[in-house]
């Protein structure tokens, strides 16, 4: 046999037992245990924690978001979109054994959407609480090239400005809902009573105007207060009377203020029959955001109802003039012509404030 021919069958031979030894040395001893992988990694996988667990693994603890869910728009398989809970929460790891998280999402929201550090050992830990600002939802629903057609789009500052999503939005189910809001204020209506004295000759020793080309405070939403009393003070709603009055305002205030004119009997003013029948017609528009009545189902917007036609005309002008801008209310304001404006105020005027 030719000398190159047994070198090479040399060289196999010794590779082969190379191979073979190595094989044997390097291959754990439990590999065929339970079939070809290694079988002392069961007990292993089976203490780990998995990142990620699934919905029904948060359905258990939190059945109202669950519910809510489950036959909303972010559970549509057939359509394409099927949005599980840790799409927007995180994974969840070992989130219910871990001390110092709240038992409810809702208390979990209630602290501000702070994260709780589970550990290195527990991988990434889940974002529990969904964010008040717009941050979450715009990761799916911000309008940009390329997105998929079944996740609705939206321009933001035309559809809400800054407006937190959950303002409108329940999260869990994005269709707009107002099911379970309340309007409670936080403040103190004694001490708001107090203050009312510097408000008085505007708009009245208990929210009612003496002129009615100011609004009626009495009755109105809390939250809505509060919000409008701070865009005053900020400058974000321009008005130089009111920016002086809420200068000087702290959110304290503010708060007292709200509770005592929320807390307040409203009044209907009335308003002349035809326009108001008219009004009613046209008001069709804004019953999803205002009531069907002018009374809103959200405390971040106003009642309508029973405020002075004035003002709510002027205010309506002001919008479609751009004296005002709102990314909602200008662009609706703009799709009235100056009867339906005075018509809708004196619907709004007559109606029942409570």
């Amino acid at each position: 046999m030719p000398k190159h021919i047994m070198r090479l069958m040399v060289l196999v031979a010794a590779a082969a037992v190379a191979g073979f030894s190595a094989k044997t040395y390097f291959t754990d001893k439990s590999y065929y245990r339970y079939g070809h992988y290694r079988g002392d990694s069961v007990a292993e996988i089976a203490s780990d924690t998995p990142r990620f667990r699934g919905n029904a693994y948060c359905k258990s603890c939190h059945e109202k978001q669950y519910a809510a869910w489950a036959g909303s728009p972010h559970n549509k398989p057939s359509e394409g979109r099927h949005v599980q809970c840790e799409v927007c929460h995180g994974p969840v790891g070992l989130h219910p054994a871990r001390e110092g998280v709240p038992p409810s999402f809702d208390e979990r929201l209630a602290l501000g959407a702070k994260h709780v550090s589970f550990g290195a050992q527990d991988g990434p830990p889940g974002k529990l609480p969904a964010r008040k600002d717009q941050t979450e939802c715009i990761q799916c629903h911000e309008a940009m090239p390329g997105r998929p057609a079944a996740q609705r789009q939206v321009e933001l500052a035309a559809h809400a400005g800054t407006a937190p999503c959950v303002s409108c939005h329940d999260p869990h189910a994005p269709k707009i809902s107002f099911s379970g809001m309340t309007d409670k204020p936080k403040g103190n209506a004694a001490a708001g009573k107090v203050l009312s004295a510097n408000c008085a000759a505007c708009h009245g020793p208990a929210g009612a105007s003496t002129n009615p080309a100011w609004p009626n405070l009495a009755g109105q939403h809390a939250a809505y207060l509060i919000t409008a009393l701070q865009a005053f003070k900020s400058g974000a709603r321009p008005n130089e009377m009111m920016a002086g009055m809420a200068a000087g305002l702290s959110d304290a205030d503010m708060e007292n203020l709200a509770a005592y004119f929320s807390g307040r009997s409203c009044k209907v003013s009335g308003a002349d029959k035809a326009k108001v029948s008219l009004g009613k017609k046209r008001s069709a528009s804004c019953a999803l955001c205002h009531g069907p009545a002018g009374v809103s189902p959200n405390p971040a917007w106003p009642d309508l109802a029973g405020q002075n036609d004035a003002y709510l005309g002027a205010t309506l002008k002001s919008f479609k003039d751009g004296g005002r801008s709102h990314p909602v209310m200008s662009s609706v304001a703009k799709t009235l012509s100056d009867a339906d404006i005075d018509n809708l105020a004196a619907f709004y005027a007559s109606a029942n404030c409570k």
